[in-house]
């Protein structure tokens, strides 16, 4: 009989550990969270994977996670490389992973659909809302509206220096790239109507060689002041070696050209990570599509280097900013018109009258302008 209740009760032991809640065993805490990152490059690139890096610093600080929750995936190219890196993450426990590149897109969706207690977060993509999935999700901001505001930078300048052509380094020939470079343009043309603007592509997102050299022949082909949008300070420091001035993007690059570097556009992407972690902890759902924007302090324009900005720069920067703030001032306002391409291929135009303005990331948080407009001159292809 002892021996029939000893079995009995280790039966009922073993039946009363296995009838426990899952979520008793495996709630999602800030004391237990693990969190994935996939970025193209890594921070030494002082820029783009530099500034999504200092962004989780910042979450990590306000959310008290220990090293250990943390896992980066620097230099992940975007191809199989980054199946193989999702995997890692997902064997390492990973809760919540964040891909911070364009091409990580599809192996995300391919990950979400094999994994769904995970939650999959991109930034820049558009696929999330018409995956289906639950757990798969995009993000990115408004950095349109900073564009805007260090457009007027770049603007006075060109008044002070009496050089009415722009030029930008620019990354890619996709909406986002499109979408920040006209905004750039816009921003310069409110303060200075004569203003024109060349864009040399490097096809690249992080290629410092390619950046200069396409910086150089902007500045050849008679750009005073250089924008970019591509990942590191080569833009900034061919500008400073060759007597031109520079608008910069991601980080503040006044330190590496002092006598070049206006101001930069800017993120903190830790708004999106610190809600979409703590999201995850509540049991929240995460929207498919979020884009911050500069009133929720996900973008903005670094500090003004005040060495060598144009006189009046930053009260006519605080005066749009008000306007941008309070919704009166549209970056993407009409009358405006221009010509691109949709994702097909096919030829897209657009006619904005007067009183009629594009919602930028209005209806998905990736960036959907894709239109040349008069006065953007493309030097290559």
């Amino acid at each position: 009989m002892r021996k029939f209740l000893a079995v009995l009760l280790s039966l009922m032991v073993i039946a009363s550990l296995t009838i426990l809640p899952a979520s008793a065993e495996e709630a999602v805490t800030l004391e237990n969270i693990k969190v994935g990152f996939i970025h193209v490059s890594d921070p030494s690139d002082m820029g783009y994977t530099y500034n999504h890096d200092l962004g989780t610093q910042h979450m990590q600080a306000a959310l008290g996670l220990t090293d250990a929750q943390i896992v980066n995936k620097f230099n992940v190219p975007e191809d199989n490389a980054c199946a193989d890196a999702i995997q890692e993450l997902l064997d390492d426990g990973c809760n919540i992973i964040f891909g911070t590149s364009f091409g990580f897109e599809n192996y995300l969706l391919a990950a979400a659909a094999e994994y769904p207690d995970v939650e999959f977060c991109h930034a820049t993509g558009f696929q999330a809302a018409g995956s289906g999935l639950a757990n798969m999700h995009n993000y990115f901001g408004k950095i349109y509206e900073a564009r805007f505001l260090s457009g007027i930078v770049a603007g006075m300048k060109s008044l002070e220096i009496g050089n009415n052509v722009l030029g930008y380094v620019a990354a890619m020939p996709f909406a986002e790239v499109i979408s920040g470079y006209t905004s750039f343009y816009l921003g310069a043309k409110a303060v200075n109507p004569d203003v024109t603007m060349k864009v040399g592509y490097t096809n690249s997102w992080n290629d410092p060689i390619m950046e200069a050299q396409v910086a150089k022949a902007l500045i050849d082909a008679g750009a005073g002041i250089l924008g970019q949008h591509c990942d590191s300070t080569a833009p900034a420091t061919t500008a400073e070696a060759n007597q031109a001035f520079h608008v910069g993007y991601n980080s503040s690059m006044i330190a590496v050209a002092p006598n070049a570097s206006l101001t930069s556009a800017v993120w903190d992407w830790s708004a999106y990570l610190i809600f979409a972690i703590e999201q995850v902890v509540a049991g929240e759902p995460i929207p498919a599509d979020w884009a911050g924007d500069m009133a929720s302090g996900m973008c903005d324009i670094s500090e003004l280097n005040e060495a060598i900005v144009a006189e009046g720069t930053a009260e006519l920067v605080e005066i749009a900013r008000e306007g941008i703030l309070s919704g009166e001032l549209k970056v993407f306002a009409g009358p405006l018109s221009g010509t691109g391409l949709n994702y097909d291929g096919s030829v897209a135009t657009i006619e904005l009258a007067e009183d009629e303005f594009y919602d930028e990331s209005g209806t998905q948080s990736a960036p959907s302008w894709n239109y040349i407009i008069d006065g953007i001159e493309i030097i290559n292809e």
